[in-house]
């Protein structure tokens, strides 16, 4: 898809997080014909986006951003959400890519990319944070989607849910019931104020490798999320165990 055919509803709920870079697109759009172009057009970012035919052969992609500073980008949607993503979480993505090297210098380049490696790469495509009440943890942790949706409804206005992955908001470009989130099951400080620019620094202060190789994360069905999506309105929604799975039984002993 190229940049001018680029479609996205950027006052769904789900794109928040990059609305007010979304609301200055459409001037650039007019007058560049590439996702990268548009990208390097908005200049927020600490990195410059370069075509995927600037990554040389046999050079791991993460590598190739640690020693240049350049991302790679193909003209397409997924790309162009990472990139959008370097505009708006800066530090963290740079963290994310710090570490990515660091695991490739300590193991090199696999067939298999390793525990960290792939935590990291998770996080990257599919990861969302959440600023909520402890009940609403409580709730999601437990994946008790009737009381986190229903019965604790009203909680959900003293929450914030802020997707970070770009595959996942790629998705939501098309939304369907199934999109779940990867929940970084770490809770965003009530102190913080929804100010992303303190969440960024927050999150880039905090990742770990030796913490992401256990996959601190948590499933989250995003369009379960009250006001996000009309048909939630309906408890029926969320009777769909297709969706909202229940938690898988505790091993035995």
């Amino acid at each position: 898809m190229s940049a001018s055919r680029c479609e996205v509803a950027w006052d769904s709920p789900w794109f928040d997080p990059l609305a007010e870079i979304g609301s200055a697109l459409a001037p650039i759009f007019s007058r560049e014909a590439s996702f990268v172009a548009v990208l390097n057009a908005l200049g927020r970012a600490p990195v410059r986006f370069v075509p995927q035919s600037d990554l040389p052969e046999g050079v791991a992609y993460e590598q190739h951003i640690f020693d240049t500073g350049q991302v790679p980008t193909r003209d397409n949607l997924h790309d162009f959400f990472n990139g959008l993503c370097w505009h708006r979480f800066p530090a963290a993505k740079r963290r994310l890519n710090q570490l990515q090297a660091a695991q490739i210098a300590q193991v090199g380049v696999g067939q298999v990319r390793g525990a960290v490696r792939d935590a990291l790469t998770l996080f990257d495509e599919n990861a969302a944070l959440l600023q909520a009440p402890d009940a609403l943890w409580d709730a999601l942790t437990q994946r008790d989607w009737p009381k986190l949706f229903i019965e604790l409804r009203p909680l959900w206005s003293q929450a914030r849910l802020v997707l970070v992955g770009h595959a996942l908001l790629e998705k939501l470009v098309t939304p369907y019931k199934s999109i779940t989130a990867h929940v970084y099951a770490v809770p965003v400080p009530l102190a913080l104020s929804h100010e992303l620019a303190q969440w960024d620094t927050w999150l880039a202060s905090r990742l770990e490798a030796s913490e992401l190789a256990g996959k601190p994360f948590t499933p989250l069905p995003v369009l379960g999320v009250p006001g996000w999506w009309a048909p939630n309105e309906d408890p029926a929604f969320y009777d769909d165990s297709s969706v909202f799975r229940p938690p898988r039984p505790a091993a035995t002993p």
